[in-house]
């Protein structure tokens, strides 16, 4: 009994099956959607909102300032990876800063490609600020990924990524971190 007690604490949560969804917030949801759509090749599906309410509803529910306005959110389909639900919100209290990734809370969004030169000329000429140079792993377990941070006009870290031969941790497990096939095909 106390062996299945431990399995089952070891298997997590109960039905589990992966990240539907990021929520983003985003001061402009228009030239967000532009972004998201044009440069990077997002889907976009559906709104909601706007959201007010005159009582303490989005402070118990989401932890924001209860005169919160929810003005918009939408919905994005990007890839096989996690759909985007992207947010404008109008906040007393509201900070216009992004987190680095250096803060407590601090976060970025990595975007697999097949063709990594050719998606980077793509963001450099769509004048997406990009953070430094390709770092390309030769050696230990990300062997093989080639990556580079760039940034969302709104300042969320981004990154580009790609290892289209695979990772070096591979080589000894039939596990995947994350594949780029697309598991519904």
């Amino acid at each position: 009994m106390a062996e299945r007690l431990v399995e089952k604490a070891k298997a997590g949560m109960p039905g589990l099956r992966g990240v539907e969804h990021l929520g983003i917030t985003v001061p402009d949801l228009e030239a967000a959607t532009r972004f998201l759509v044009d440069v990077l090749g997002c889907e976009q599906f559906y709104d909601l909102g706007p959201f007010k309410f005159d009582d303490d509803w989005m402070e118990r529910q989401l932890a924001v300032h209860p005169r919160t306005v929810m003005k918009k959110l939408r919905f994005f389909r990007c890839g096989h990876g996690p759909n985007f639900e992207v947010f404008e919100y109008e906040a007393p209290d509201q900070r216009s800063e992004p987190p680095r990734n250096s803060d407590i809370g601090g976060h970025h969004l990595a975007f697999y490609t097949d063709d990594f030169d050719g998606a980077l000329q793509w963001l450099r000429d769509h004048d997406v600020r990009i953070l430094g140079e390709p770092i390309v792993r030769d050696s230990g377990p990300s062997a093989g990924q080639t990556w580079v941070y760039f940034l969302a006009p709104w300042g969320l870290q981004m990154e580009l990524v790609s290892f289209p031969d695979g990772k070096g941790y591979e080589a000894t497990t039939d596990r995947r971190l994350w594949s780029p096939v697309d598991p519904l095909k």
